[in-house]
């Protein structure tokens, strides 16, 4: 099994965990355990940055709970990075600088938009930290899951270049 095919297939597996009343988190979600490892990884990427990186952790009504930003001049391209922590698996999503940018890190490098220093010291610290990084062209794909956003009709009202249609973005980094 490719790459590819291996982190669908996470995202599929995770989309059986959630509660049977919402789409935000499985349950047994740890809040406070998933904020302390935010913060830590916040503080690891402005360490290895050299630049205070941002951390919003104030998200409600998503299928993330917190936002990473690591600032342009922090950069070697001058672009700013962010990072997204999904509620499910640890998963985590870099975008430069927005969700629909590049199709994955290597389309970001080719592009000047991410430096490949820059790339192993965010790889580096989402591999410490436990997080499995998702490549959102696999994230813009059309939500085929297991809950009513992938219903027969349904139609998605949510935020940003998904209006209308649920996709793995949605499922996982995206307002609900």
């Amino acid at each position: 099994m490719n790459e590819d095919a291996q982190v669908l297939a996470l995202l599929h597996t995770l989309d059986q965990l959630s509660g049977p009343d919402h789409l935000e988190f499985p349950d047994g979600f740890d809040h406070p355990l998933a904020k302390a490892q935010a913060t830590q990884l916040k503080d690891r990427l402005t360490k290895d940055f050299g630049h205070a990186c941002g951390l919003d952790d104030e998200i409600q009504d998503a299928s993330y709970y917190f936002k990473i930003a690591i600032p342009a001049e922090a950069t070697e391209a001058g672009v700013p990075l962010g990072l997204r922590l999904s509620n499910f698996g640890n998963l985590a999503v870099v975008t430069t600088p927005g969700p629909d940018s590049h199709d994955d890190l290597d389309h970001a490098v080719r592009e000047g938009a991410l430096a490949v220093a820059d790339r192993g010291r965010i790889e580096a610290a989402l591999c410490d930290f436990g997080y499995t990084p998702v490549p959102p062209r696999l994230l813009h794909r059309p939500y085929d899951g297991v809950t009513w956003l992938a219903g027969e009709g349904s139609f998605y009202a949510g935020y940003g270049p998904h209006q209308g249609r649920a996709t793995w973005w949605t499922r996982y980094f995206e307002y609900l």
